[in-house]
């Protein structure tokens, strides 16, 4: 199948539609206007084709859709939404997978988003936490999914933290676990007693909401030593699990503390300023 520029085909007719109604909306009725006029495209007749595009892609095989896409992302063609809005019609997780065993992000980035939280992923989700391939913005998408699904994949998480595979993520994971079990708060209460990360494993543990760690957050937040943002995390956990802590605490000196306070006074500042003129 031939590799076809719909958007700059509808780019080159919203143009025209533009200047013959240039004083006829505002900008903001054209930002809810423009998106209409593209849905209208996918079922306006094309010539080049002799179809219109949800047509031109309605006709191919499973594997033809997606080694278009891959055809787009590799020459730089921007992909219309009407070949992924196909693909997700379509289901076709497995033909998609080999995407994500490439070496391309965007490539992988488009895969994952359009199999979502399909089982039949998790095998290369996992492999991909635990390789360390791609980057970490599209690590984290994958966590995402399974912190939804957390008890479906608790036990795989599980092993993997055991075997020291992606720890940060396993713990994320964990923390989301709803049916509760001695083995998952175990994991995540030896991982914020190591002090390693503290902030974020105490978030783990609010995440949870086991209650029996309301007394190890409590003699942690106890330490004066700790750091606003530690502090700040440790609180929210606290709370988060029930629990208070009220106690006043100076962190005056703290560069974390003087950083926030500094951003939300040039805040308070430049909306004066805007208020003013």
């Amino acid at each position: 199948m031939k590799l076809i520029d719909f958007d700059g085909l509808f780019d080159v007719k919203l143009t025209q539609y533009m200047e013959e109604n240039k004083n006829k909306y505002t900008e903001k009725q054209w930002e809810d206007i423009i998106p209409k006029l593209y849905k209208k495209f996918g079922d306006t007749y094309v010539a080049k084709v002799k179809c219109t595009p949800k047509e031109y892609y309605g006709k191919m095989t499973d594997s033809q859709l997606v080694e278009t896409l891959s055809a787009h992302l590799k020459e730089d063609v921007p992909v219309p939404e009407f070949l992924c809005a196909e693909i997700e019609t379509r289901g076709v997780t497995e033909t998609l997978l080999p995407l994500l065993k490439g070496e391309d992000t965007q490539t992988a980035i488009y895969a994952l988003n359009l199999i979502g939280d399909d089982a039949r992923a998790y095998d290369t989700y996992f492999s991909i936490l635990t390789e360390g391939r791609f980057d970490e913005d599209l690590r984290n998408d994958i966590v995402e999914v399974f912190k939804f699904h957390a008890d479906a994949v608790k036990d795989r998480a599980y092993e993997a933290y055991k075997q020291g595979l992606a720890s940060e993520y396993m713990l994320e994971i964990l923390s989301r676990v709803k049916e509760k079990e001695d083995r998952v708060y175990e994991v995540l209460k030896t991982a914020f007693l190591s002090g390693d990360n503290v902030p974020m494993r105490a978030s783990y543990l609010a995440s949870y909401g086991d209650e029996r760690a309301l007394e190890m957050l409590l003699a942690r937040i106890e330490d004066r030593t700790i750091g606003f943002v530690e502090f700040q995390e440790l609180k929210y956990a606290i709370e988060a699990l029930g629990g208070e802590y009220s106690e006043p605490r100076d962190f005056s000196e703290d560069k974390d503390y003087l950083a926030v306070e500094d951003a939300a006074s040039r805040a308070v500042t430049s909306e004066t300023e805007t208020h003013r003129s």
